[in-house]
């Protein structure tokens, strides 16, 4: 079975986007953003919420330029090559290629698409990842934690759930972004894997 994972840069209080909606002081530089890259290359199938469809959607015309910078243009192509599924129950027509939209989000299907396919997915917006992290759905969390506090917004994790989780991996980045990977732990939390350092 494919893994679904939930990746998010989010500011050290847990918000993806501050009380005015901002998110700039979660940009990514060059070798962050590299590094989503490379976690993004095997992710086939990408579920979103309407919100962030319509932010991800400044990938597609980026797709085929020439003198962008290498990791600019390696995600273009990541997002351009990917199957994206959008849930909205407003939005009427895509706005990229290789997308459909859903009017809502099926749990059922979802773990059928895990079932059936042949890599893994991802799910972003941090609402949509709310449903499929109350669903039992999402394996693994990748979080990049910026170095800044914005003291409310837009949560990166929904305030009435528990999880327990593992650490899988952490790396420090010199720009003072902090990458955590967790598994979710589906039973019994003390039997999770050891963690891995790459700081």
């Amino acid at each position: 079975m494919a893994k679904l994972f939930y990746t998010a840069i989010t500011s050290l209080d847990g918000y993806i986007a501050d009380a005015e909606g901002n998110f700039d002081w979660s940009m990514p530089d060059s070798e962050v953003h590299s590094f989503i890259n490379d976690l993004e290359r095997g992710i086939r199938t990408q579920l979103m919420g309407r919100k962030l469809y319509e932010v991800m959607t400044f990938w597609e015309p980026l797709y085929g330029q020439k003198d962008l910078p290498p990791f600019i243009e390696d995600y273009a192509t990541i997002w351009h090559d990917a199957e994206k599924i959008v849930y909205s129950r407003t939005l009427r027509e895509a706005g990229s290629k290789r997308t459909r939209i859903e009017s809502t989000f099926d749990p059922l299907a979802v773990e059928r698409m895990k079932t059936e396919a042949t890599a893994d997915l991802s799910v972003g917006g941090a609402e949509l990842a709310g449903q499929a992290l109350k669903s039992g759905l999402v394996d693994e969390i990748h979080f990049f934690v910026s170095p800044v506090v914005v003291g409310g917004g837009k949560r990166a994790l929904p305030h009435d759930i528990r999880l327990n989780l593992a650490l899988l991996g952490q790396r420090a980045f010199p720009n003072g972004v902090a990458h955590l990977h967790y598994q979710v732990l589906k039973g019994d939390p003390d039997s999770g894997p050891v963690a891995e350092s790459d700081a």
